[in-house]
């Protein structure tokens, strides 16, 4: 009896013993090891072919799978033949690499052509993320990707599904990105835009209309690049769709005809859940819903985005929700749903209202904030050309990053000083044009105390032109903020502060500013580095529209040589 109860007990302690092994081994981080070459190649993403910048050949580029905690490691080797390249990783925290952010100008010198670089970090938060190009106006010419970060191993989600899928929204256009630049940094009459975008693609595809250009070897409506992508389900079961937008220019409206869908997580925080028809989302933002696959199964379904907030002659996105066993391809018998008014701007702020960290996971801001500042968004002229500013200053980046020029104390390389924090809001009219077009430009930076707590307002302004505000999803690097507040009209810095939601706010990369209102920010200032705060429209952000923090300078280690090369950084390159 006494053996038979002592090999029990070395049996519980063997089991004991594997399970402990079970849970360490899950606990343990991995390094995941990408080698990607950019480079460009002839593509027809909406059957129309146009020179593509793509990652192993594909765009959009391939997606980063990894658990909390791993570290990641890109061996990105330029293959342009003329093109520099940087490529961001757009939610990453860069806790302690802040020369990994991928911000040319501010935390590195650009990749040249034929050179490789290697980027490495921590994902350390689960959640739906995002990796892009940030040099010049690249992205939109295809350079992006995903990054889905899992919870470790043996943890689950506060909601439940079956499958895990993801979509990248992105609009397109069918000139480059250079030919955009080049338009938009012209004086005077020269001054060209190119307009809307040609087409609307959903995961790098999408259907432009080739009758419209007549008989043209450029637009091949057949073209496998353009088949419209399908997100293939079964019936009964649930999925989880990380809907991700990375467009250049325009919001959008996301929908799947006759679905509805839960929303439980954006920009890798947990949502108190709540049910929508249609998802509005920005350029920057990425949202997790659930969707469960409950209609007719004999049919296959539309999948829709159009543009909002702007009056786009851009046709709708489609894909296809395809009911397993139909055959992917096979159309719905409908007409593709039109989604909401392009100006209803009622239910796009319902939806940013709407948006609660979810009970059990809140994560309580600090009560007041150490600094406000406070940025009004303008459309200016500056020596003739046309920009976006800031309290009338538009911002143009240096020739030395800025974290290369403050760890080396190299302060003569751009303009030490102090950016305005407000402006003159008791007497500004906001529904007007600027009273004075006329901006200036600088490269001045904010100096943030190290762990303090600051508050961002976002203003919104009347354009150049009467009756028109744009919307502008803001993202800022480095950090997650606590979003406060929304309001319409001009923000009252004595009354509106009072609304404030510090009970359950959501906390995000990327926030919208919408027309004619404000969005109010909160953010700790703890992690050591220099970070980009910016438009997220590629050619507001070209024309001035961004400012950059500096916070803990002095914490940051030893910056790599890999990141220096331009400007006065030369000096730092050994033969």
């Amino acid at each position: 009896m006494g053996s038979l109860l002592q090999s029990r007990q070395n049996l519980l302690i063997l089991l004991c013993f594997f399970v402990f092994l079970r849970e360490s081994r899950t606990a343990e981080s991995r390094t995941l090891y990408y080698k990607w070459e950019v480079k460009s190649e002839l593509k027809s993403p909406d059957c129309f072919k146009k020179l593509t910048l793509t990652i192993n050949g594909r765009s959009p580029g391939p997606t980063i799978y990894a658990h909390q905690g791993d570290t990641v490691i890109v061996e990105l080797k330029n293959s342009f033949v003329t093109e520099n390249v940087a490529i961001h990783w757009h939610g990453i925290r860069q806790i302690g690499t802040p020369w990994s952010d991928g911000t040319e100008g501010v935390t590195q010198c650009p990749v040249l052509p034929g050179e490789t670089f290697k980027y490495q970090f921590v994902v350390d938060r689960p959640g739906t993320y995002l990796y892009h190009a940030h040099y010049g106006m690249q992205r939109e010419d295809g350079l992006f990707g995903s990054i889905v970060v899992w919870l470790p191993e043996g943890q689950t989600e506060p909601f439940a599904y079956d499958h895990d899928r993801n979509l990248i929204l992105t609009d397109w256009y069918h000139k480059s990105s250079h030919e955009h630049s080049a338009g938009l940094a012209a004086a005077g009459s020269a001054f060209t835009w190119v307009g809307e975008p040609d087409s609307l693609l959903i995961q790098g595809r999408g259907r432009f209309n080739c009758s419209r250009l007549g008989a043209s070897a450029t637009c091949n409506s057949s073209s496998p690049d353009c088949v419209l992508y399908p997100i293939t389900v079964v019936p009964g079961r649930t999925y989880r769709l990380r809907v991700s937008s990375l467009t250049s220019l325009s919001a959008l409206s996301f929908q799947i005809e006759g679905h509805t869908m839960t929303v439980v997580e954006a920009d890798g925080h947990y949502v108190e859940p709540f049910q929508v028809s249609n998802l509005f989302i920005y350029s920057g933002e990425t949202y997790s819903v659930l969707i469960k696959a409950d209609q007719n199964p004999s049919r296959n379904y539309w999948i829709t985005t159009n543009v909002v907030s702007r009056n786009s002659t851009t046709p709708l996105g489609l894909a296809i929700f395809n009911y397993y066993p139909n055959h992917q391809r096979k159309f719905p018998p409908t007409t593709p749903p039109a989604g909401p008014a392009w100006n209803a701007v009622a239910p796009r702020l319902a939806q940013s209202h709407a948006i609660k960290a979810r009970q059990g996971f809140i994560h309580p801001p600090p009560k007041a904030a150490d600094k406000v500042i406070v940025l009004l968004n303008t459309q200016n002229t500056v020596n003739g050309r046309r920009r976006w500013s800031l309290n009338n200053v538009s911002f143009n980046m240096p020739h030395t990053p800025y974290l290369i020029a403050l760890k080396n104390n190299l302060l003569h390389t751009f303009s030490q000083a102090k950016p305005p924090t407000g402006y003159d809001f008791k007497n500004y009219n906001i529904f007007v044009p600027p009273p004075n077009p006329e901006a200036t430009v600088s490269d001045a930076i904010y100096r943030l105390d190290f762990n303090s707590t600051v508050d961002i307002i976002l203003q919104n302004a009347n354009m150049m032109a009467l009756n028109t505000s744009e919307t502008h999803p803001w993202h800022l690097h480095g950090h997650d903020f606590w979003v406060l507040g929304y309001g319409e009209g001009k923000f009252d810095m004595f009354k509106d502060p009072s609304k404030y939601n510090l009970v359950n706010p959501i906390m995000k990369n990327t926030v919208p500013l919408h027309p004619f209102g404000w969005t109010a920010l909160r953010f700790v200032a703890d992690n050591p580095g220099v970070w980009a705060f910016h438009c997220h429209i590629d050619a507001h952000f070209f024309m001035g529209m961004g400012v950059v923090f500096e916070e803990g300078i002095e914490k940051v280690q030893k910056l790599p040589t890999s990141i220096m090369g331009c400007g006065e950084s030369k000096r730092f390159i050994r033969p």
